[in-house]
């Protein structure tokens, strides 16, 4: 169980608090994941009791397919790029509407190590979608391709657990 999250930097007890606070609400969530290719679900899925929160995931690593599987707004991509704040929000919005869930939470970024679409290595944005609107933030992370990944699947689910659990300290 821990293998995962310790190699993400992932810590076990925040991850596990966040999965019994889903249960506790009776909500669930679900991803729309791009530069992360399904390592947010396997965080999650790294906790036990976590099958009664997740729904499931999109890996739309694929421009076309963040359109055609998550919903995202094709004249966006065409404008913008895939790496773009408010791809990260048709993504969280896509994956929960598509999946059924409470919650939704969509990344893009690049991460490394060349540029993608003029976007510099290391820019991510990354979206929470729930009952109260979505919300996006964007993470500028230095570091090789695994520590921009990594980086980024511990802020969205910091992103989640801001609106799922009380208050840290």
């Amino acid at each position: 169980m821990t293998e995962l999250l310790t190699a993400l930097g992932l810590s076990t007890d925040r991850l596990t608090a966040l999965v019994a606070g889903l249960r506790a609400r009776a909500e669930t969530v679900a991803t729309a994941e791009s530069l992360t290719a399904g390592l947010v679900c396997g965080a999650l899925t790294s906790i036990p009791g976590s099958s009664a929160v997740l729904r499931g995931g999109l890996v739309v690593y694929a421009t076309d397919l963040k359109a055609t599987l998550a919903g995202v707004d094709a004249a966006l991509l065409a404008e913008h790029g895939a790496v773009h704040p408010s791809v990260a929000a048709q993504l969280a919005e896509g994956a929960r509407d598509r999946c059924g869930a409470t919650w939704g939470l969509g990344l893009t970024g690049v991460a490394g190590p060349d540029p993608q679409d003029g976007v510099a290595p290391g820019t991510v944005h990354l979206a929470v979608a729930g009952p109260n609107g979505t919300i996006v933030r964007t993470l500028t992370e230095r570091g090789s391709r695994a520590d921009v990944r990594a980086a980024s699947v511990a802020a969205v689910l910091e992103l989640l657990a801001e609106r799922i659990l009380p208050p840290m300290g």
